[in-house]
C-alpha cells in the first residue's frame, strides 16, 4: 500500500453517496434487490453519535465505513453499530478494509463506546475474515436481519 488516507465525510457528501452506492450494488449482485435494506439516516453518521470515514489510496476514494450507535437496553449508548464497509475491487487485498475498521474503532472507543457490532451475510466470505482476523466475535443476530438465514453478525470490546 502507498499513500492510505482515511478521512472523517459527512454521510451526505457525494463521495460517500458513490461509495455507498456501489456498496449497494456489490450486495444486489450477491443477494438479489437494491443491497441493503437496513434503514440507514446521514444524522445518525454525525458525531459524537456516529462517524463516517472515506478512505483515500493515492488520493483516490478507494473504501468506506461508519458508525452509528446502536441503543441496548443493557448498556445504554455503549454500542457503536458498524455500517456500510465498503473497499472497491481494485483496491482490495491492500489493507484498506482493515485500516477503515480500525479507524471506525479508534473513532467509537473516542466517542465513549466500549463495544461494536456489525451484520454481515453468508456471500461475503471476505468480510468474515477481515472481523474474525480482527478479533471479532460471532454474536446472536440483530438489527433488520436478525432473522435472515444468510445474516451473521459479529461483535467486540473496545
Amino acid at each position: 500500500m502507498t499513500d492510505l488516507v482515511i478521512r472523517p465525510i459527512r454521510y451526505g457528501a457525494p463521495v460517500v453517496q458513490a461509495l455507498v452506492g456501489e456498496a449497494m450494488a456489490d450486495l444486489g449482485e450477491r443477494y438479489g434487490g437494491s443491497g441493503d435494506g437496513t434503514p440507514v439516516d446521514a444524522i445518525e453518521f454525525d458525531p459524537p453519535d456516529g462517524a463516517f470515514l472515506v478512505a483515500y489510496l493515492d488520493g483516490v476514494a478507494v473504501g468506506c465505513g461508519g458508525w452509528r450507535s446502536y441503543l441496548d437496553q443493557s448498556d445504554g449508548d455503549e454500542t457503536a453499530e458498524v455500517k456500510r464497509m465498503y473497499t472497491r475491487p481494485h483496491a482490495r487485498g491492500h489493507g484498506v478494509a482493515r485500516a477503515v475498521l480500525a479507524a471506525i474503532e479508534e473513532s467509537a472507543r473516542a466517542q465513549g463506546r466500549k463495544r461494536v457490532i456489525l451484520e454481515t451475510g453468508l456471500k461475503q466470505s471476505e468480510a468474515i475474515r477481515l472481523y474474525e482476523r480482527a478479533g471479532y466475535d460471532r454474536i446472536e443476530n440483530f438489527g433488520h436481519y436478525k432473522d435472515s438465514p444468510g445474516c451473521v453478525s459479529f461483535g467486540r470490546s473496545l
